[in-house]
């Protein structure tokens, strides 16, 4: 079997934080988003090759990251395009890459940006059991959450879908796809008559909602946590998720008078003196002086003097002083 792991997008909704950084690479504790997902996939004999499917503007960064890391099967694919109006689609990307790497095996499709309670190798086993397209699935209990997501309906048995449907008005359940797939190489040649028939290029979900209705399709529930990181909101909630309370100082980051609360992560060479910290990324030299930062990233080399900040983005490298509460 082969792996795609989907790392192409620009993350506008996390800017200015992730416009010259992959949100893939955002740290969550002491690993980041994408390396999770990659070191299943590198444990798991069953995966011969890794594509990790990423921009021209991220190709460096990502070929950086991989041989650090030191990982053996993955493999950098690149689309061809440096700007978020130049996309194909998440589905026109993968139609490419299949096409450009000649993938002739059953491949799992995950997303790069996903933090999934499961291990990886849980859903290879069902997707080799069931011997059908195949995707995972988390119940998200509300129903307008679920309005953002592909939406699923299952049998009585809780493993054949019935109905799907991508972002509906109105859920039927709060049963959603969480970008995680498994597709037989019969499924991938699909994809070219898919596009041919003038589908949505945009989201998985609606070339899974065309397979739901021409063939059987089965769905891998599971409980615990799982969050899709697009938003400010989502990575703080991940990072507390993988916290559970507790906070990490990097050795060399500097200290003084300050409060450290619940769920905060602060990196190398930043200078935190007289501040209250709660729920709060703070990335490497950042600088702050006095006031009370919570729920909030802090960009690298960002200095903040006496400001209150709640629910907010700082840029790399921008300062701010004096900035009262709900400002």
């Amino acid at each position: 079997m082969d792996a795609i792991v989907l790392a192409g997008g620009y993350a506008t909704r996390l800017w200015p934080i992730t416009r010259q950084r992959p949100k893939m690479f955002l740290p969550v504790g002491d690993t980041t988003v994408i390396d999770g997902v990659l070191e299943d996939l590198e444990t798991d004999d069953r995966i011969d090759d890794v594509y990790v499917s990423t921009n021209e503007r991220f190709a460096d960064e990502f070929e950086a990251h991989l041989e650090t890391n030191d990982y053996h099967k993955p493999q950098l694919s690149i689309e061809d395009t440096t700007d978020e109006d130049e996309k194909f689609g998440v589905i026109g990307a993968l139609a490419q890459l299949v096409d450009r790497e000649n993938l002739t095996d059953d491949t799992i499709v995950i997303a790069g940006d996903n933090l999934l309670s499961f291990d990886v190798s849980e859903f290879v086993d069902f997707f080799r059991q069931r011997e059908t397209p195949t995707l995972a699935a988390y119940d998200v209990g509300d129903y307008d959450r679920a309005t953002s997501y592909g939406v699923l309906e299952l049998d009585d048995d809780g493993r054949e879908i019935v109905a799907f449907e991508e972002k509906p008005d109105d859920p039927p359940s709060t049963l959603v796809s969480v970008a995680c797939y498994g597709f037989r190489a019969a499924d991938l040649e699909l994809l070219e008559t898919y596009l041919a028939g003038e589908n949505n290029p945009d989201e998985p979900g609606w070339f899974v909602q065309w397979l739901v209705d021409r063939e059987r399709v089965d769905a891998f529930t599971f409980d615990g946590a799982w969050f899709d990181i697009g938003t400010p909101e989502s990575y703080l909630d991940a990072v507390a998720w993988q916290f559970d309370g507790d906070s990490t100082i990097h050795p060399d980051a500097s200290l003084e008078g300050t409060t450290i609360g619940a769920n905060v992560h602060v990196m190398e060479g930043a200078r935190v003196t007289d501040a209250i910290l709660r729920d709060c990324v703070v990335f490497p030299d950042a600088t702050i002086t006095g006031g009370t930062v919570e729920r909030a990233v802090i960009g690298t080399g960002a200095e903040l003097r006496e400001a209150e900040i709640q629910s907010a983005l700082i840029g790399p490298e921008l300062t701010l002083a004096d900035l009262p509460a709900g400002r």
